[in-house]
Parts: structure tokens; sequence; C-alpha cells
């Protein structure tokens, strides 16, 4: 008698028969996480201006979503809500410098960008977020004076490649669809404070499942999203 003449005469529980199916041969089991077979590609989310308030309720969103996302950190909030940095880490988000007091940088002198830069790399670094590797200036203004600085902290810097408009204003669904114009390596500007972004993060995370694109990091080596 065969094995699959024996599995028809006596029934075995669910786990013993696949085991037995396995064994014949007649089943096949993938060790690869489903999840990753549907990443043909990755974006990188980005949040500006926090840690605050709105922290807390902005994880909650993107965890039950099933997203990551880069955090770009004020530095004179990192001091103030440390524990809202653990948080972000904790949720398995990446944090980025994001200067100290969000200034214009190219009017600022060297030293007191340096000031900007550095005060937020030790604020990140004191509040549990780690040594950032990834800067956003303020506004996404720069110049060689700002990445001059950036250069001597080993800092990346990233602007974005769509805009939300989440600052100007901008209501769910168009922010839905400016993330919806994202390609693969590509990052979107939005920012903590947002209550329409964090309404938008469920109908972003279908987007991007139907595209087959998921929640990356950004690369320190070439500011583009790549898998996490």
């Amino acid at each position: 008698m065969n094995t699959r003449t024996r599995l028809a005469l006596h029934p075995l529980p669910t786990t013993l028969a696949a085991v037995a199916l396995v064994a014949a041969g007649s089943l096949t089991v993938s060790s690869a996480p489903a999840q990753a077979a549907a990443c043909n590609g990755y974006v990188g989310l980005t949040f500006d201006d926090g840690p605050s308030g709105n922290t807390p309720a902005l994880l909650n969103a993107l965890t039950q979503n099933g997203l990551r996302a880069t955090m770009f950190n004020q530095g004179q909030y990192a001091a103030a809500n440390p524990s809202q940095v653990r948080a972000q880490v904790n949720a398995g988000m990446w944090v980025g410098n994001h200067s100290y007091t969000h200034p214009h940088l190219p009017q600022l002198g060297q030293a007191q960008i340096d000031s900007e830069i550095s005060r937020t790399q030790q604020s990140i670094a004191a509040a549990g977020g780690g040594t950032p590797k990834l800067f956003r200036p303020p506004y996404g203004e720069t110049n060689s004076t700002v990445k001059a600085v950036e250069a001597k902290y080993g800092l990346t810097e990233i602007i974005w490649d769509v805009d939300s408009q989440d600052w100007n204003g901008a209501g769910a669904d168009a922010i839905v669809q400016a993330a919806g114009r994202l390609g693969n390596g590509q990052v979107i500007l939005m920012h903590d404070w947002s209550a329409n972004t964090r309404a938008a993060i469920p109908r972003i995370a279908q987007g991007l499942t139907a595209r087959g694109l998921c929640a990356g990091r950004i690369s320190p080596q070439t500011g583009r999203a790549v898998a996490p």
C-alpha cells in the first residue's frame, strides 16, 4: 500500500498529515517569509519634526499597518522627549537628524550649522536613538557649507522624491495619492504632527501592497530606499 493510500484510509491530524505528505514528496513548504516574496521594490516613508505628543499615535498607525519609516527628529524635541525616541526605535523605525531648531541653514555660518547638526546627533544618541547616519536639512535647503558639515559627521543628506504636502494642509486623500506616485527606491516627505497623514496611513499601506512595494530603510550609501 503506498503512502497516499494509507493516508486516505487512516486520516491523520493536520500537522502529521502535512509531515507525511512532505515525506512523500506531495507537498512543498517554503521557508521564505510570504511578505518577502511580495516585495518587488522598496520606498522610504519619512516623517519630519518629531518626536512629539503625536508620536505614539503615529507609531501605532504605522505598526498596525506593517510599515516602517525613517523619523527625522529635531534635536530640541529629542532632548525634550527621550522616551519617544526610544519608542520610535522599539517600534522598528529608523532615526535621522533634522537639525536642532529647524532653521534655514544656508543663512547661517558654518559654526552655527555645526552646532545645529552636532547637538542633534548628541541628543538623539543620548535618548537611545543611536547615532544618526542620515540628515534632512530643514525645508530641504542646502548648500556647500551644509554639505561640508554633514560630511564631517558622516551624514548622508536625504531630501525627497515626492512631497505629500501635508505641511501645506493636504487632506488624507491627497496624501494617499502622493504616496501612490512613489516608485522603487524613492522617498516621500511627511510629518510627525499631521493628523491627515496619520489618517492616510492604512490606505498608503494598502496602495503599496497593491503595487508590490514595501516600506524600506534609506541606505546611507545611496540615499535610496532599500530592503530593511
